[in-house]
């Protein structure tokens, strides 16, 4: 079984991946979720935002939800920049797209979908933020 907010495990996540999937991505340059896809974009991931009200963030094709994305890529990170509530079904979506980590950023708490992700294999960060992990890395 996957851990959750395991230091050697998140490590491992962002020292490997090369795509992540911002889901709850804003349009907005004031935002949280987008400054941190901007970062991860200048920091060589290939960022798919998804936000079901755009068709493009930060010049990159947005997706309505995890589903919608070409099953050929590769999700290696989902990270997830929505209520709490909302997450049971975004770990839904990750599980059936077979995504390598599942993060929920600052304030993002589920522990129900964390324990069903990391029993089907996925590591979960919770409560974490993506960027100062990495920036510490």
């Amino acid at each position: 079984m996957a851990g959750i907010n395991d230091p050697g495990e998140i490590a491992r996540a962002l020292k490997t991946a090369r795509t992540i999937a911002v889901v709850g991505c804003s349009p907005k340059g004031n935002r949280p979720s987008h400054a941190i896809a901007s970062y991860l974009l200048s920091a060589g991931f290939d960022v798919i935002p998804v936000n079901p009200g755009h068709t493009e963030i930060l010049g990159r094709t947005c997706y309505p939800d995890l589903a919608s994305i070409p099953k050929d890529v590769r999700l290696d990170i989902v990270d997830v920049f929505r209520r709490s509530e909302f997450v049971p079904g975004i770990a839904d979506a990750a599980l059936a797209c077979g995504a390598g980590f599942f993060w929920m950023q600052d304030g993002v708490v589920d522990e129900e979908a964390a324990r069903r992700l990391a029993a089907a294999g996925i590591p979960v960060a919770m409560d974490r933020c993506i960027y100062r992990d990495h920036t510490a890395l």
